[in-house]
């Protein structure tokens, strides 16, 4: 027996039956052998890895552009925060690890630099429209390894797909909003935890916010440091799924509305605030001013975007704003925009 098959029964004899098992998968794309080690949600979790746009999240913005302090999350350590929590949720749910990870690892990989802000203008100037989601299928279909892209399971791209809720509700009521693994619903809900909690961290840290502005009716119901209320909110989530026999992922409406205050209170406070809106409008001039660039001149577009048939000159500036870095998009205007001093 090959270790993969191995693997394989150890999932079939320990793994919660409302699990998503690695043989039970709808496939990819395009076909391929088994692996003869690793199980195909491993396999998709390690093609993400190594992927040149996971690489580049270290250098695009979470909340706060381009910060200077170390400690400051990233969009990289932000996927590395869910993948943790999610990991959590799901070991102790007894569903599929591998699979939760590799979702958790790919949800960001189509996000714009400058954060939101980004998306923000790219939704605005693009024919098509923006969302991070759909962006991120492009990559893992399309963009990535030049135009063959990673070709991962059906679940693993559901998965990523379904995990952005912007303001909407944070366990969507509707199945059709639902990952259909509870795998990925899992990491829909672990983004949304880790991101009040460490944004929540950073604002404090960046001075935007003082922990006495925080509604004390919300911290005293998920608890006062960073570690307890993701430890509440994990919990809560975890043994209410249980009490539920795991029919859906559940949570108690008091914390439920908590974490519905905090995402509130972070964007009237946080990213809302005029500081911050004051950098993310500088960013969305610098996003316009290069796809406006780029538009003109789609031959100076420096990396490789493979082309579809029916592709335009505004998908394919689109992807190539999408895949900057905070850095390269600040390079690129610099050289486009700021003249040089003469010598």
């Amino acid at each position: 027996m090959l270790i993969r098959q191995q693997i394989e029964e150890r999932e079939r004899q320990i793994l919660n039956r409302a699990a998503c098992l690695s043989v039970n998968t709808k496939g990819r794309i395009h076909k391929e052998k088994e692996g003869e080690m690793r199980t195909c949600f491993q396999r998709d979790r390690d093609r993400i890895i190594h992927s040149k746009a996971f690489r580049r999240l270290k250098h695009k913005t979470q909340v706060f552009l381009s910060p200077m302090g170390d400690h400051y999350r990233t969009r990289l350590t932000h996927v590395l925060e869910v993948s943790q929590i999610s990991r959590t949720i799901s070991r102790a749910l007894g569903l599929n690890e591998d699979l939760t990870e590799a979702i958790a690892l790919g949800h960001d990989l189509g996000h714009t630099p400058f954060g939101h802000a980004g998306e923000q203008i790219l939704r605005e100037i693009h024919p098509g429209g923006f969302d991070h989601y759909y962006q991120s299928l492009r990559v893992v279909d399309f963009l990535e390894k030049d135009g063959k892209g990673l070709n991962l399971t059906y679940e693993v791209r559901d998965g990523i797909f379904k995990h952005s809720k912007g303001k909407g509700r944070i366990i969507p009521g509707k199945d059709s909003e639902k990952a259909e693994t509870l795998e990925g619903q899992v990491v829909r809900l672990s983004d949304i935890i880790a991101y009040v909690n460490h944004d929540l961290d950073d604002a404090l840290r960046a001075g935007v916010i003082t922990e006495q502005d925080i509604p004390t009716e919300i911290l005293d119901v998920v608890g006062i440091t960073h570690a307890k209320r993701i430890d509440t909110m994990v919990k809560d989530l975890v043994y209410t799924t249980l009490d539920n026999c795991l029919c859906e992922l559940t949570m108690t409406k008091n914390v439920l509305e908590a974490i519905n205050a905090l995402r509130t209170f972070l964007f009237k406070k946080v990213y809302e605030s005029e500081r911050v809106l004051a950098d993310s409008n500088k960013a969305k001039r610098i996003l316009k001013s290069l796809y406006e660039y780029y538009i003109e001149y789609p031959k100076q577009i420096s990396m490789y975007i493979p082309m579809e048939d029916s592709q335009n000159k505004h998908r394919l500036v689109c992807d190539f704003i999408a895949c900057m870095t905070d850095r390269f998009a600040l390079m690129k205007y610099e050289k486009i925009f700021i003249p040089e001093p003469w010598l």
